[in-house]
């Protein structure tokens, strides 16, 4: 199938001609996403291209590191690593690949349609960081890993993502590993979300913004303090910790 190119008013599709009307169904939901993010997030790009790739075999031909980012992945969350994004491009998994990927399991269908607002947002998180954005190839990925607590976590909260992913991370949940604190990069695409819901929960929506706009030069815990204020970080870990069990039995 030829390649071509759908537009909206801020962003660019390039996709098989067989996926017209999936791209204008991902262009409509990058638009709703960008309207959400613009009150947080100012200084918006003014045009994106996203590329949606019909197979993971051809998403990985676009980026070398993917199939290492999915070897580092926890099981659980590999199949919701399903993109990633450049200076100039976002490349996805076309919504046909991705439903392809959904399990039988309560919300998988639904995390996975929203990949593309998720991917968009993260890129929006790494704009907004020079001291990610100017980073190069090994480099930037490395500090990317460093921060999935914050990027992935707040990408998917913001996107709506995180809202089905309770059956997912009960899988993890039952799988008998006590996750870190915050969550490592191998655990952040299920377990960070939770904890970045906690902060909005608490400090509501502003909060979650500043702490992923500004990545704290002190790292992950001097990070977690200032974004939680006066709250101890014992008592944000045991809040962080109770809501994973209550996901993982269902409440």
């Amino acid at each position: 199938m030829p390649w071509i190119e759908s537009q909206s008013p801020h962003f660019h599709c390039r996709h098989s001609s067989a996926f017209t009307a999936d791209a204008a169904r991902v262009l409509a939901l990058l638009e709703r996403t960008r309207e959400r993010l613009a009150p947080q997030f100012p200084e918006l790009p003014l045009e994106t291209t996203i590329v949606l790739h019909d197979s993971a075999t051809s998403l990985a031909m676009s980026n070398p590191l993917m199939p290492l980012l999915w070897r580092m992945t926890a099981p659980q969350a590999r199949r919701y690593v399903t993109g990633w994004t450049g200076h100039r491009e976002m490349h996805v998994l076309s919504p046909d690949a991705l439903r392809s990927r959904a399990t039988g399991v309560s919300g998988s269908h639904e995390m996975l349609a929203l990949t593309p607002a998720s991917i968009y947002v993260r890129r929006v998180l790494i704009q907004s960081n020079a001291e990610l954005w100017e980073l190069r190839t090994p480099s930037r990925v490395a500090a990317e890993r460093h921060w999935a607590w914050v990027l992935e976590g707040a990408a998917r909260w913001f996107s709506g993502e995180s809202g089905h992913a309770r059956s997912a991370i009960g899988q993890r949940m039952r799988d008998g590993r006590r996750p870190h604190f915050p969550p490592r990069a191998r655990d952040a695409p299920l377990l960070a979300p939770p904890l970045i819901e906690l902060l909005a929960g608490l400090q509501g929506d502003a909060a979650v913004a500043d702490l992923a706009r500004r990545l704290h030069p002190g790292g992950a815990h001097a990070a977690l303090a200032r974004a939680f204020g006066e709250r101890s970080l014992m008592a944000v870990e045991s809040d962080w910790r109770a809501a994973l069990r209550r996901l993982a039995e269902g409440r």
